[in-house]
């Protein structure tokens, strides 16, 4: 058995679950989110825990027993704590700005890069060089994180643009050998 899709997933005070068929709506402190399962998947709520059971040992469904559970577990974190990516931005003149509901990044362009925020996410600049993507859909966070980094990603060879808070660039050498030769 699937040692994530045989754990139960505890439902949290304050959040409420309805289940229809393989439709799940949860709504919480932090929003509502719903998702539609495959439907081999048996989603049962038991004794205030959702529990994911699956029909036989094949492949594809042992493979969607871990998938679900770790999707419902997401949805519950989502709308109880919320998930958030940290970005920083590396260069001289980079910079970011927040102007309304609208993220506009300064990256060694001609022109000013703005990047509108979605329903149901937030975007902060505590400083001109850091944002914090914030949101209860776990997907929809990453999502939009990788798009703001798509604008200007770390080049290999200084590390300038915009990179994730815990990413490490790995660093090429530059042109070695070059001094000597005329």
């Amino acid at each position: 058995m699937s040692r994530i899709g045989r754990l139960p997933v505890t439902i949290p005070a304050g959040v409420d679950v309805k289940l229809n068929g393989n439709d799940m709506t949860v709504k919480g402190p932090n929003g509502t989110l719903s998702a539609s399962f495959h439907p081999n998947m048996k989603i049962e709520i038991e004794d205030n825990a959702i529990v994911v059971k699956r029909p036989d040992d094949e492949k594809q469904n042992k493979a969607l027993h871990g998938l679900t559970r770790a999707l419902i577990n997401n949805m519950i974190i989502g709308v109880t704590k919320g998930f958030e990516k940290n970005l920083e931005i590396v260069g001289v003149g980079f910079r970011a700005a927040k102007q309304g509901k609208k993220l506009v990044l300064t990256l060694g362009y001609s022109h000013p890069v703005e990047i509108e925020e979605p329903k149901g996410i937030t975007i902060e600049v505590p400083s001109p060089d850091k944002i914090i993507v914030k949101g209860a859909d776990k997907q929809l966070v990453g999502e939009v994180a990788a798009q703001i980094r798509k604008k200007r990603p770390p080049e290999p060879y200084k590390g300038k643009g915009i990179k994730y808070a815990n990413e490490h660039i790995i660093r090429k050498e530059g042109k070695a050998g070059a001094k000597g030769k005329k």
